[in-house]
């Protein structure tokens, strides 16, 4: 499965722009600002339908105008296949598979799977655990669509236990089985999510930790920690040990809303303890793992997305990913720098056709020059 060509319509800094994708490897360059990041994140679109950078699809639109268009052709199977999206101010997201909409996006995730490596990555240690939980939940989703049924009906659930909290705190009671009635749909669906992160994590961790010691400079005690109120009691018990509580803060404060990832590396969180080099080789492991877990539950190679990633590390972390190229590894890549002249030495030896594109301004014109390193 590989993206051939993909089209812009007032996205972002772009009016308009189309291009014709090589299967191996794309590069595109320009200085900062051009729009380099923007073409991986109308990929990302295509993929899970949604922006990697900004998830308010109205603020993707170019300024001053009215909708945004991504579209793509995917060969897959030896078919073409046409994906469409598009966003307009006042109206919902439209995607279509071959001009069929779909009946809801949730049919969509999972087919053209992508996985994005990118400076913002450090939001995974830096930001709070609802970070955590949505890239974890967003890699399980691609595989199992019930688990995305159950996520967004835990969602719905728990707004509506919030507002008769509120609405009960407001008019001074407690009304037992008006909120039991909601605490029962809260514990099935929450301790099916609760058992898939665990098997998730349980089969996950092994592979981030081959891909860490695959990726980092010495081999290091790593480790992936999932924390949930549910390891330790059942959910019900739970609730009931909080109901005080959620009845004062008006909140439901016991829940898997509530899980967190912890990142350790020789036993101490990541994010305290962890040098500059040791943080990247974790994140990149982790989204080397995604990509792995992608492709063993989907039977797809994703697309990979290097956005502006070569000038942050160093020359043992970029060899190590350029091994991993040499070898098939990966199918499709699309990467973005600013620098030209180091994609080309970084790719100078790696046996697959790259076509370098030139970005200025909103602008992506042919390809320059395609190389082809093809044995």
């Amino acid at each position: 499965m590989y993206l051939k060509s993909l089209q812009l319509i007032n996205f972002k800094n772009y009016e308009e722009a189309e291009m014709t994708l090589s299967s191996s490897i794309n590069c595109f360059t320009g200085n900062n600002g051009s729009g380099k990041t923007n073409i991986l994140d109308a990929v990302h679109y295509l993929s899970v339908c949604k922006s990697y950078l900004n998830t308010v699809d109205k603020q993707n639109i170019r300024f001053d105008q009215p909708f945004f268009v991504v579209q793509g052709v995917f060969e897959a199977e030896n078919k073409e296949i046409n994906i469409h999206c598009s966003v307009k101010v006042g109206a919902k997201k439209i995607f279509k598979r071959n001009k069929s909409e779909y009946d809801k996006l949730g049919d969509h995730i999972g087919q053209f799977p992508c996985v994005m490596i990118s400076p913002y990555d450090r939001n995974l240690i830096g930001d709070g655990s609802e970070v955590r939980r949505k890239w974890m939940d967003g890699i399980i989703a691609q595989s199992n669509k019930s688990y995305l049924d159950d996520l967004q009906r835990y969602g719905k659930i728990l707004i509506q236990r919030n507002a008769l909290l509120k609405n009960m705190h407001d008019h001074g009671l407690f009304d037992r089985e008006s909120i039991e009635v909601w605490d029962e749909q809260l514990i099935q669906v929450g301790t099916r999510i609760h058992e898939v992160r665990k098997a998730f994590l349980n089969e996950f961790i092994p592979v981030f930790q081959k891909q860490y010691n695959f990726i980092g400079e010495e081999a290091e005690q790593i480790d992936l920690e999932y924390r949930s109120q549910l390891n330790d009691i059942s959910f019900n018990e739970l609730l009931s040990l909080n109901q005080r509580k959620d009845a004062f803060s008006q909140y439901t404060n016991g829940g898997i809303h509530k899980d967190d990832l912890v990142f350790t590396i020789k036993g101490h969180p990541v994010k305290k303890f962890g040098s500059q080099g040791q943080q990247k080789s974790y994140l990149i492991a982790l989204r080397l793992a995604q990509f792995e877990w992608l492709k063993m539950h989907l039977g797809i190679l994703p697309i990979l997305l290097l956005d502006d990633i070569f000038d942050k590390l160093d020359d043992n972390r970029v060899g190590r990913l350029l091994q991993l190229v040499s070898n098939h590894s990966f199918g499709q890549v699309l990467v973005t720098d600013t620098n030209r002249d180091r994609l080309e030495r970084i790719f100078v030896d790696v046996s697959v056709p790259i076509n370098y594109f030139e970005v200025k301004n909103g602008t992506v014109p042919a390809p320059q020059f395609s190389v082809d390193n093809k044995i």
